[in-house]
């Protein structure tokens, strides 16, 4: 990953990890294609016929030593892909489990281990390794990664787990609030069944919803080394920064709302109900596992939003900088940070990013601090594969101290 000096700061716009010239509608394209880490765009220098043909990405020239954002980024990211692959494998494990899968919510939350799984393979470890060290500055750090085909795949695979990730949580969330504040509708709306056609909806929206991703992305040529970088068709880059737009806003924004507005209902009706029950004395062990799962709910929804908001806030801050414009030779010019300033900016970027990434790995533990019942489950399903183990040892034991002997195997 490189970070130049930008050598003519009035005639760029600062992206992320750079500076990038303005071209109307396609330019800004590339801040929204920046925050989806398709590719990272560097400085460009406006040649004597007007064009750009010097643009540079980050695969093509890498600075040799690593900022601090970089390194953090670089060593955090695999800690964080390993430690969400087990918590999710084995949160999707215990929601599986007898016990576990007869509850509606259950379902949910398998379904977002599910989920995060796909993101962190898909989005996590794809955009770690395109963003690897390449020794080459003229070859891609992966381009098996930026052959057509397999990258309009990996897009299209990321597009659909980042939704899933995000609106499972406000189905979630929804579902919670109809048990907690419209109890006389939570046969309706939290049952197996319902909650079945729920998810199955929601997978067939992203499905749909997303289509338009790989359909607007090929495998280009960029730079003066012409390779090639999965990036957005320049054919459609006008149309895929508005579709952009539209996705961030769905998966970002608008779930931040539902969820907040939500939870505060649920947060009240509980506060309203505690106090009833302490006067009642009333507690049963149903109230006590749906108390547990909402607990859930907003512990899950909190940390969402706490590990969301920073890299979206830093994404939004560099994409409102497009607005300041200055007159140079009649055109509209872009003016972007320089120095110090863009340094901090892009280390920002980069910690922010690696911060966005735990979202889909901390779902575990907050399982295991928050859920009595997701304890027990887990302590069971270690305690019944070291029993089976037990019982299988002993049964060869029997078989072998009985029989002549000669070797015996158990399977």
């Amino acid at each position: 990953m490189n970070l130049s000096t930008p050598t003519r700061p009035g005639l760029d716009i600062l992206s992320p990890h750079g500076l990038i010239p303005r071209d109307d509608l396609s330019l800004l394209s590339m801040l929204v294609k920046e925050y989806f880490s398709n590719t990272t765009i560097e400085p460009c220098n406006r040649s004597e016929n007007g064009s750009y043909d010097n643009c540079q990405t980050v695969t093509m020239e890498r600075q040799s030593i690593p900022t601090a954002g970089e390194k953090i980024f670089t060593y955090m990211t695999p800690f964080i892909f390993v430690i969400g692959i087990f918590g999710n494998i084995l949160s999707l494990r215990v929601f599986v489990t007898k016990n576990m899968r007869k509850l509606s919510a259950s379902l949910y939350l398998a379904a977002l281990s599910t989920a995060d799984l796909l993101s962190l393979i898909f989005y996590v470890l794809i955009e770690w390794i395109k963003r690897s060290i390449s020794p080459d500055p003229s070859v891609p750090a992966a381009p098996f990664f930026e052959q057509n085909g397999i990258c309009q795949i990996l897009i299209y695979m990321q597009y659909i787990s980042r939704f899933l990730s995000s609106w499972i949580i406000v189905c979630f969330t929804f579902e919670r609030y109809i048990g907690v504040c419209h109890t006389l509708k939570r046969k309706t709306f939290c049952d197996m069944h319902s909650t079945r056609k729920i998810v199955t909806s929601v997978v067939c929206l992203a499905v749909v919803l997303c289509i338009y991703k790989p359909c607007m992305t090929a495998s280009v040529e960029v730079g003066p080394y012409k390779i090639k970088v999965c990036s957005t068709d320049p054919n459609h880059q006008d149309m895929s920064f508005i579709l952009d737009c539209i996705f961030v806003f769905c998966i970002i924004f608008l779930p931040f709302v539902i969820i907040t507005v939500l939870n505060s209902m649920i947060i009240r009706t509980l506060y309203v109900r505690n106090k009833h029950h302490r006067q009642c004395k009333v507690i049963t062990e149903e109230s006590i596992i749906r108390l547990e799962f909402t607990v859930i709910l907003i512990a899950i929804s909190f940390c969402f939003i706490a590990l969301n908001t920073p890299y979206t806030a830093i994404w939004c801050k560099q994409h409102l900088l497009t607005r300041f414009v200055k007159q140079r030779d009649g055109d509209q010019l872009l003016v972007a940070n320089t120095g110090s300033e863009m340094t901090w900016n892009i280390n920002v970027m980069f910690i922010t990013r690696t911060i966005f990434y735990m979202n889909y790995c901390v779902n575990f533990f907050l399982y295991c601090l928050t859920g009595a019942y997701f304890r027990k489950e887990l302590r069971m399903l270690f305690m019944y594969k070291s029993k089976n183990y037990q019982s299988q040892y002993h049964r060869c034991s029997v078989q072998n101290t009985s029989s002549t002997p000669t070797p015996n195997t158990c399977v």
